[in-house]
């Protein structure tokens, strides 16, 4: 089979970053790259910084991501859109323009006999309140509603100016390191809970943490993330595409986290 391919956490658009246009590029040169060994993307989330859909206006920009996922779909790759928590307000544009697959919630998924268990990841394990309160509030059907009622313009620049704020309240803008296990890793904890209940999982799959991590539940070890295909299960965190440039492709038999470094990648 061809590869499946696995990325998240873009945040293209973003009013934090300074080289917008150069990081989706790059972006798409990798699309491009792989789009003829690819049987499946899945993007876990947070493609953008911040997307929301009216019935008649979408926001401006991304046409070269938006053109080179229209191309792969249409040339039969399957590309699944997991939204996050940056893109909760997808209505059916990516589904009829660009031929995507737009999953709202975590999901168990058959990829050649292995099972795994996709979503963006801010929706599993334990939350903080401040955290939790905002994510009712946006997924909330009547605040949906409101939220539809104010101007294009005016949604965009509420939600733009959010997403900065929420970037620049941590250091440099970066996550903290992978905290491992004891309850400071919700995702973690999600899946080795999880995993109790549903032993037939091989493969946990999220973004949302901004860290790249192969992580074996079973021996509750990190392994190393280029050279390792440990035991199953395993917690796979994607990392991002603002400053790690990771993905995780699966050939049908074996997981592994890559790095994409132009002119240096063996893609």
């Amino acid at each position: 089979m061809n590869s499946v391919y696995f990325l998240s956490d873009a945040h293209l658009g973003s009013w934090a970053e300074q080289h917008q246009r150069t990081q989706e590029r790059r972006l798409v040169r990798f699309l491009d790259n792989i789009k003829d060994k690819a049987s499946a993307i899945y993007l876990l989330g947070d493609m953008f910084d911040f997307w929301v859909e009216n019935k008649y206006v979408v926001p401006r920009g991304y046409t070269r991501f938006l053109g080179k996922i229209s191309e792969m779909t249409d040339a039969g790759v399957e590309v699944h859109y997991f939204i996050g928590n940056h893109d909760i307000w997808m209505y059916g544009y990516l589904e009829k323009e660009c031929g995507v697959i737009v999953h709202k919630k975590e999901e168990t998924i058959d990829i050649n006999g292995k099972l795994f268990f996709i979503g963006h990841g801010d929706g599993v394990g334990k939350k903080s309140t401040g955290f939790a309160i905002i994510r009712w509030i946006f997924h909330n059907r009547i605040c949906q509603r409101l939220f539809a009622l104010l101007h294009p313009d005016l949604q965009l620049w509420l939600g733009q100016s959010w997403a900065k704020h929420s970037r620049m309240k941590r250091p440099d803008g970066k996550e903290d390191p992978f905290l491992g296990g004891d309850g400071k890793e919700p995702q973690l904890d999600f899946a080795i809970e999880y995993s109790k209940t549903h032993p037939n999982i091989d493969y946990y799959v999220f973004g949302h943490r901004h860290v790249a991590i192969d992580y074996s539940i079973s021996k509750h070890k990190i392994t190393d993330r280029q050279e390792h295909d440990t035991i199953s299960p395993r917690l796979i965190l994607l990392g991002d595409w603002i400053w790690q440039f990771t993905y995780a492709e699966f050939d049908g038999e074996h997981m592994v986290l890559h790095e994409y470094v132009e002119g240096e990648s063996k893609l």
